[in-house]
């Protein structure tokens, strides 16, 4: 059955209108964004499907083209679609936060870092440098590719921190692994920039997320 043809209270849109995009399962907000379904497929079958194909939406997501547009209906169009969302929620996440708000807690740390982690397939070691009120001064990627102690410079970290006047520093590294624990050299890597950055008393408590 067509979705223009279910009760208007069960269409993904109309739902959205009145309750709210949060209370709409992964697989209605997939459809809203799918707009089309297939022949024998409508577009909420389509988005259930797919979030079965790839075991979930966050692996659906991070697809590569190839991946992606092998799947019935799914076309280079609905790929940049998908792609363009992703990257409008990571930039809108990343100027909120530059926009005089501050990190309250270790989750909303979390999510910003993996909207900017997570569909990396190199490793990258990201500092985060915030004022004394926990807001966000500038976010870079200081070294990329294969991370190990001996490739993390933390007098880059220091100068950094330092340049822009930085009260707190967060490191934060991913895995494309997808290991979600620390190994040795990361915990090697955050006590040597911790000690750096005591030395150079900045104030600056050293953490990784």
């Amino acid at each position: 059955m067509k979705i223009m043809e279910w009760p208007a209270q069960e269409r993904p849109r109309e739902r959205l209108l009145k309750h709210g995009a949060e209370t709409l399962s992964d697989a209605e907000l997939l459809a809203i964004f799918l707009r089309t379904g297939t022949k024998t497929h409508n577009v909420v079958d389509l988005s259930r499907h797919l979030l079965k194909e790839f075991g979930g939406l966050r692996q659906l997501l991070e697809a590569n083209l190839k991946e992606f547009t092998h799947q019935p209906g799914m076309g280079d169009a609905k790929f940049c679609q998908l792609q363009a969302s992703l990257e409008l929620s990571k930039r809108y996440l990343q100027q909120s936060l530059q926009q005089n708000q501050s990190f309250s807690s270790p989750d909303d740390v979390k999510s910003f870092l993996s909207s900017l982690l997570s569909r990396h397939k190199r490793e990258q070691f990201v500092v985060l440098f915030l004022n004394n009120q926990h807001q966000l001064l500038v976010q870079e990627t200081l070294f990329q590719g294969t991370i190990n102690s001996s490739e993390v410079h933390p007098r880059v970290v220091v100068e950094k921190a330092l340049s822009y006047h930085a009260a707190a520093v967060i490191l934060a590294h991913n895995h494309p692994s997808g290991c979600l624990e620390p190994s040795p050299s990361d915990r090697h890597i955050t006590d040597r920039i911790r000690q750096a950055l005591q030395l150079v008393e900045t104030g600056s408590p050293a953490g990784r997320y």
